[in-house]
């Protein structure tokens, strides 16, 4: 969503982007009535039971549904919507549990490699040819099953 609303930002801010607050009630319109991929219909739609339009005439008068019309059309949008949302995020969590392993359970007196992705070496100045982990160090305590030990 923040790529979108970046994505609609630099179509309409100045050069110098010191306008950019100004219009983001116009990118909030845009974004709130632009057909969702997975539900198939607007936010408007699924909040409000209509499309939002801007422009035309406000004094136009047209077919008005019952209340209870409504409150079951709006229930069948939100099931719709629950429904391609769970099969949404189910999907996402199988493609992105592909990759997972079971972390290891760390306990006292195990020894482990310590990364050096994130230590700074300032006797080394080249970091392509630092070691990549260095250790091995002894568990002294667990202190949490979130990976986090004290070595």
């Amino acid at each position: 969503m923040n790529q979108e609303l970046e994505q609609y930002l630099r179509f309409f801010i100045e050069h110098r982007q010191k306008d950019w607050p100004e219009w983001l009630a116009t990118v909030e319109f845009a974004i709130n009535n632009k057909i969702h991929i997975a539900t198939k219909v607007s936010p408007f739609m699924a909040n409000y039971g209509k499309e939002m339009r801007m422009g035309g005439d406000i004094r136009k008068k047209g077919k008005v549904e019952s209340a209870t019309e409504f409150v079951e059309r709006m229930k069948k949008v939100h099931e719709e919507a629950e429904v391609v949302l769970r099969k949404t995020q189910e999907e996402m969590k199988r493609y992105t549990d592909r990759g997972r392993k079971e972390t290891e359970k760390w306990k006292k007196g195990d020894q482990v490699l310590l990364s050096t992705k994130d230590l700074v070496f300032k006797e080394r100045p080249s970091k392509k040819l630092t070691e990549r982990y260095v250790g091995p160090y002894v568990i002294e305590e667990v202190v949490s099953s979130n990976y986090d030990c004290q070595v």
